[in-house]
C-alpha cells in the first residue's frame, strides 16, 4: 500500500507499512506462537484470515484541530497540532468522501476546534462509523454542550450535503486528557441504531457500542467461532464480553436432543445489551425460531460467570486487551465447561490467561489480520477439557 502520509513523515501509524504483507502476517503468527510457548505444543494454525491491505477500517477515530475556518481531522503531531488525515488510504471511499463535508460542517456549524496545548474550544472528535449497506454513524465528541443547540440547526445541511448519514450524536467529555469519549451521549437523528449486515445477520449498533474496525474480518472471524462451535455441538453455551451479540447470534444451533442450543450473552454494556436484544428480536420475528433460546444479560462479565450454579458445555469470550484476568481464567479452568473459543486482541494476555487454564488444551488457532501495516492482530483459539 502506498501512503503519502508515511512517506513524508507525517504519520507513522502503519509502523510496518513498509515490510511486505505476506511477511506481516507470519510474523504475527510467529509473536503469538512464541508467547503461547509449551501451551502451544499440540496446537494447530489454520491458515491466516487475510485483510485487504487499503480501504479495510470502517470506523474513523479522527481528532479535529486547527481552527473554525481551517479544520484538521486526522492527528495530532508531537506538538499537539492537528495533522489532517482526509486522504488516509486505510479508509473506503465512501469514508473518504465523508471527511471533507464533515471538516466543511465545522465552518458551517461555527464549532472550534479543541486545542490540546492551550485547552481551549470545543469539538475533540469526530467519529464515524461505515456500515456495508453504506449507511454512516457520525459522533461529535464536545468539551461541553456549548455547540450543541448550533449542531441541532445545523444538522438538516449536514443531512442534504451527506445524505448516507443515518443516525449522528453528540458525545461530551469534558476532561483535559486523552480519553477518546465521555459517558453523555446525545441522539440527534430519529435513527437510534445503524445496521451492520455480517454474514446475512443485522447487528444493530448504537453510539457506544463497540464493533470490531475491520468489518470484512470480524465476519470471518465470526464464521471461524460459529464452525468451531456446530463441530462441537454444545446444548448450552455462554458467550462473555458479548458486545452486540455478533458470536451468539452466529453460534445458534441444535442442541442435539431436537431443540435448540441455549445461548446467553453477557455484556456490561446496556446500550450493547439493547443492541443484541433488538437483533434477536428481528430475527425471531423474520421465522428464526432458534432465535428463541437466546438471551441477553446486562452484568460484569466476571461477577455474573462466577455466582452460576453450573457452567455451559461451551463458552465464547472476547475481552478487551486486559484479557479475562486471573479470577475469571481460574473459574473456567474448574468449571467444568468442555469447549472454549477465546477470541483475543493481545497476545501478551491470552497467554497469562491459558496459563490459568491447565485443564484446557490449545486445539487449534487463527489469526485473523483486523489490522494490516501494524503489529496487531486478532487471534482466536479452540480449547478443549483434557
Amino acid at each position: 500500500m502506498r501512503c503519502d502520509y508515511h512517506a513524508a513523515g507525517l504519520c507513522g501509524s502503519c509502523t510496518i507499512l513498509e515490510t511486505p504483507y505476506e511477511q506481516q502476517l507470519g510474523d504475527k503468527q510467529q509473536h503469538v506462537a512464541a508467547l503461547l510457548g509449551p501451551l502451544a505444543a499440540k496446537l494447530e494454525w489454520l491458515p491466516a484470515v487475510s485483510s485487504q491491505q487499503s480501504g479495510f477500517r470502517t470506523k474513523a477515530k479522527m481528532v479535529v484541530a486547527g481552527t473554525v475556518e481551517s479544520p484538521t481531522i486526522g492527528i495530532l503531531d508531537a506538538r499537539g497540532e492537528g495533522q489532517d488525515l482526509r486522504g488516509c488510504p486505510l479508509y473506503p471511499a465512501a469514508l473518504g468522501a465523508a471527511f471533507p463535508v464533515l471538516a466543511e460542517f465545522v465552518t458551517h456549524a461555527r464549532l472550534e476546534p479543541y486545542s490540546v496545548p492551550h485547552r481551549r474550544g470545543e469539538l475533540k472528535h469526530v467519529l464515524v462509523t461505515l456500515a456495508p449497506n453504506g449507511d454512516l454513524l457520525v459522533r461529535w465528541v464536545l468539551r461541553s454542550t456549548e455547540s450543541l443547540s448550533r449542531i441541532r440547526k445545523h444538522l438538516p445541511w449536514l443531512l442534504e450535503r451527506l445524505p448516507s448519514l443515518t443516525v449522528a450524536s453528540v458525545n461530551v467529555q469534558p476532561e483535559h486528557k486523552a480519553v477518546l469519549e465521555g459517558d453523555a451521549e446525545i441522539v440527534l437523528t430519529e435513527r437510534e441504531t445503524l445496521t451492520m449486515t455480517v454474514n446475512g445477520i443485522d447487528l444493530h449498533l448504537r453510539a457506544q457500542s463497540f464493533f470490531q474496525t475491520n468489518t470484512g474480518v470480524a465476519a470471518a472471524l465470526y464464521r471461524q467461532v460459529a464452525q468451531w462451535i456446530e463441530d462441537a455441538r454444545p446444548d448450552s453455551l455462554w458467550d462473555l464480553y458479548c458486545g452486540v451479540g455478533g458470536f451468539a447470534l452466529h453460534c445458534v444451533g441444535s442442541d442435539g436432543a431436537g431443540g435448540y442450543r441455549a445461548v446467553t450473552g453477557v455484556e456490561t454494556s446496556a446500550q450493547a445489551v439493547a443492541s443484541a436484544q433488538r437483533s434477536r428480536d428481528d430475527l425471531l420475528a423474520a421465522g428464526d425460531a432458534a432465535m428463541a433460546s437466546v438471551e441477553f444479560v446486562t452484568a460484569d462479565a466476571v461477577a455474573w460467570a462466577t455466582r452460576q450454579a453450573e457452567a455451559p458445555a461451551a463458552m465464547v469470550v472476547n475481552p478487551p486487551r486486559r484479557g479475562l484476568g486471573e479470577e475469571l481464567s481460574r473459574w473456567i479452568d474448574a468449571s467444568g465447561v468442555r469447549t472454549l473459543v477465546y477470541s483475543s486482541c493481545n497476545p501478551t494476555t491470552l497467554a497469562r490467561d491459558l496459563a490459568w487454564m491447565p485443564s484446557m488444551t490449545a486445539r487449534e488457532a487463527r489469526l485473523l489480520d483486523m489490522f494490516p501495516h501494524t503489529r496487531h492482530g486478532e487471534v482466536a483459539v479452540l480449547l478443549e477439557r483434557r
